[in-house]
C-alpha cells in the first residue's frame, strides 16, 4: 500500500520553529516531485513548497519565502520542511504529496491534480 505519512506539526508561539516530515511506505520517494500545501480553516489548500526529483530545485509561496526550507534525505525515503519564524497566519493544516514524475525543476504552481499520492496532513496552529 503506497502512503504518505506527515509528522512534527503542533502548537508553536509565533516566532518558533517546526520541522515537518514526509515519511513514505510502499514506495520510494526518492525520484518522484514532492510537495508541501496547507489549508488554512475557510481557505483552499493552497501549495507551500516543492523540491525537484534530484533535491537540486526548489520552490517556495511568496508567503513563506526566507522562512521555510524543503530538503529530503533518500536515503530515509523522507521529505522535511523546515518552518522558522512562523506567524499566525502559517496555521493550517499541512499536507505532503507525490508526482509520479521525473523531473529536475518543480512549482508551488503546478496543478494540485497531478499529484497522485497524499498524506493524511499535520496539523499546524501558530498562536500566542
Amino acid at each position: 500500500q503506497l502512503q504518505l505519512v506527515e509528522s512534527g506539526g503542533g502548537l508553536v508561539q509565533p516566532g518558533g520553529s517546526l520541522r515537518l516530515s514526509c515519511a513514505a511506505s510502499g514506495f520510494t520517494l526518492n525520484w518522484r516531485n514532492i510537495g508541501w500545501f496547507r489549508q488554512a480553516p475557510g481557505k483552499e489548500r493552497e501549495g507551500v513548497s516543492c523540491i525537484g526529483s534530484y533535491g537540486d530545485r526548489v520552490d517556495y509561496a511568496d508567503p513563506v519565502k526566507g522562512r521555510f526550507t524543503i530538503s529530503r534525505d533518500n536515503g530515509k525515503n523522507t521529505v522535511y520542511l523546515q518552518m522558522n519564524n512562523l506567524k499566525p497566519e502559517d496555521t493550517g493544516i499541512y499536507y505532503c504529496a507525490a508526482r509520479p514524475i521525473r523531473a529536475y525543476y518543480c512549482s508551488t504552481s503546478t496543478s494540485q491534480s497531478t499529484y497522485d499520492t497524499w498524506g493524511q496532513g499535520t496539523q499546524v496552529t501558530v498562536s500566542s
